[in-house]
């Protein structure tokens, strides 16, 4: 028996998901509590609507209202896109780049589990008293003690542990990318998703202190007494909107970026044609990345900062339509004339390009700010959030599951369920958030729980409803669609969709050194120039040879079980509960410090050239 057959059959179960620090069991974990928290977050909005279906409805109060909207919107931005979108990252970009895992795979676990715990904390806000109800941006004074209740502490330290987890998550990546590309693999050569990932990483980098510091703020102004935000005692809530909003507009590309990465692997594939225009997506790429940081204020047109102020950011709020606009019409030409096959995932992607720029052409109106003063809070804001966020990022989320679900699992999805699952999504979504545009011009404020009779909301908030229930149970298509394949016996080949990027050289599900041998990176789209100079396999910069492997550890999830108890004692102040909690993390940290850890080796012997037994 090998030592890679030894080693793989002594951990199993359980033990092994709460210990593992392999990229690709981390990406699974990622993508079970990320799709738990889509589903919690999804049902939430499923109840506002039913709220919202017919003028003064009384299914729900306004209290619960308020939980509800604040909860969908926090779940959705930081439990359910981010940890989907890091499951993505973590499959595949080690796998593109040629490398055997990520830079760091005991940080790699210690993010997941921040995250996890964090969002647990978070969602525990339920069964003690009741949910943060400040909204999901939890402005100040409205988040401050005398007008929210115990559940906005939840949000300030779950937040602060599920975002330590993604910004480590971040700086991994950047690690990752830079030093651990195969030979041949220059920035030049990356894949596109791996570029937007890369930036995203940067973005996580920068963009996420801004919220600590805001969290840490508000935490003490509601734990400890202190007055930042108090207007009574000199406090300023503005500072909290441009703290929110410094890290939340990165936020959003944070979402998108990764979303186009994916459309460009998947129209490339799907189109039988090279991206068009790849140097001017990577550029448009980094470009949006750095005009991210400067828009922010495009959110606080109305707080008075005045003409200049305003002026400087909804001009550089219209400059980051102009690279958003080169990367649709390359995708645009990449089909022009090329073999387009109509898979699900081709589906989602081809989807995602009407959709997302509906969504940038309201930006761009929200962009100007004498018309933003009355769009501002109104329904058309919704409806564009959601044109970008849920037709941007979830399209492309979607896309990206049914191309890389053979490479994660080792099964294709069913392609007949995944297009009922896309034409329900798509047509409800459609249906849902098209006319809450109107609905916001005709004067209906958002964040509202009822709306009275005679106003002509009537019809648009009927369809809005229909719509949430038609994209609710296209969602459940997608898991029936799990279900089916999980079930099946038919496994994935190495290479289903004919692909031209360097994780499809290896076997679906991939062995756990991914490569047996480092490949040779000889151009853009690495499989394809092989595959076009008639070789059957890559070209390899290495030997066959024994392959070292970083140990599995318990103690990511004991350190973030350890903040996760200290969250609880803060919020309480039972200061027992923080020592120990305290304890758990230092002691961890100090065993983690003295342990020689070696890891172990994997003889791929008895194996060939591709990883596979021979």
């Amino acid at each position: 028996m090998s030592a890679h057959a030894s080693h793989s059959h002594s951990r199993s179960g359980l033990w092994d998901w709460l210990t593992t620090v392999d990229h690709k069991k981390i990406a699974i974990l990622y993508l079970v509590a990320g799709g738990f928290f889509f589903l919690l977050g999804g049902i939430e909005a499923l109840l506002m609507r039913l709220q919202l279906i017919s003028p003064e409805n009384t299914l729900i109060g306004a209290a619960t209202f308020n939980q509800l909207l604040t909860m969908h919107g926090t779940t959705m931005i930081f439990l359910a896109a981010m940890p989907i979108i890091f499951s993505l990252m973590n499959a595949v970009i080690p796998l593109q780049i040629g490398a055997r895992d990520v830079a760091f795979p005991f940080v790699n676990a210690l993010g997941f589990w921040l995250f996890f715990f964090g969002g647990l904390l978070l969602n525990t806000s339920w069964f003690f008293g009741g949910a943060p109800d400040a909204g999901w941006t939890s402005y100040p004074t409205l988040a401050n003690n005398e007008f929210s209740g115990h559940g906005i502490d939840f949000y300030v330290l779950g937040l602060q542990i599920a975002g330590l987890g993604t910004l480590i998550g971040g700086i991994n990546f950047l690690v990752t990318i830079i030093n651990m590309r195969a030979p041949g693999m220059t920035f030049m050569r990356m894949p596109l998703f791996t570029w937007s990932s890369f930036v995203t990483s940067a973005l996580i980098l920068f963009a996420f202190p801004a919220i600590t510091v805001s969290l840490v703020l508000l935490m003490f102004d509601r734990l400890f007494g202190a007055n930042f935000f108090n207007v009574n005692a000199g406090g300023n809530v503005v500072i909290w909107e441009h703290l929110f909003w410094i890290f939340g507009h990165p936020e959003v590309y944070i979402l998108i970026l990764p979303a186009f990465g994916v459309i460009s692997e998947v129209v490339a594939t799907f189109s039988k044609k090279r991206l068009f225009g790849y140097s001017s997506m990577v550029f448009a790429t980094v470009l949006i990345g750095f005009l991210g940081f400067m828009v922010w204020v495009h959110h606080m047109f109305t707080v008075g900062l005045g003409p200049i102020a305003n002026t400087l950011f909804g001009l550089a709020t219209m400059l980051i339509a102009v690279p958003t606009g080169i990367k649709i019409f390359n995708w645009l030409l990449t089909m022009w004339g090329g073999q387009i096959r109509f898979t699900t995932a081709n589906l989602w992607a081809i989807g995602f390009i009407p959709t997302f720029v509906i969504g940038g052409m309201t930006g761009v109106m929200l962009s100007i700010p004498p018309t933003d003063f009355q769009y501002h809070d109104s329904y058309f804001v919704v409806a564009h959030f959601h044109y970008v966020i849920v037709g941007g990022m979830a399209f492309g989320l979607f896309a990206g599951l049914y191309y890389w679900w053979p490479k994660m699992f080792g099964k294709t999805l069913s392609e007949t369920i995944g297009k009922w699952n896309f034409w329900l999504f798509f047509i409800g979504f459609h249906l849902t958030f098209f006319p809450q545009h109107f609905l916001g011009l005709m004067g209906m404020q958002r964040r509202v729980f009822t709306y009275l009779a005679g106003q002509g909301l009537d019809t648009g908030n009927l369809i809005s409803t229909i719509g949430t229930i038609i994209m609710t149970v296209g969602t459940l298509m997608f898991l029936v669609n799990i279900f089916v394949t999980a079930a099946s016996k038919k496994q994935a080949p190495a290479d289903p969709w004919d692909a031209r990027t360097l994780e499809w050289t290896i076997p679906s599900p991939p062995p756990e050194y991914n490569f047996a041998q480092t490949p040779l990176v000889r151009g853009l789209d690495a499989l394809w120039v092989e595959k076009m100079a008639g070789n059957k396999g890559m070209t390899y910069a290495e030997p066959l040879g024994s392959i070292h492997m970083p140990s599995p550890s318990f103690l990511p999830f004991m350190m973030s079980l350890g903040l996760f108890i200290a969250g609880y004692g803060f919020m309480y102040h039972i200061y027992i509960l923080c020592a120990i909690g305290m304890a758990i993390v230092f002691g961890s940290m100090l065993v983690r410090s003295l342990k020689d850890d070696h890891g172990y080796h994997v003889d791929p012997e008895g194996f060939n050239e591709k990883g596979v037994k021979a």
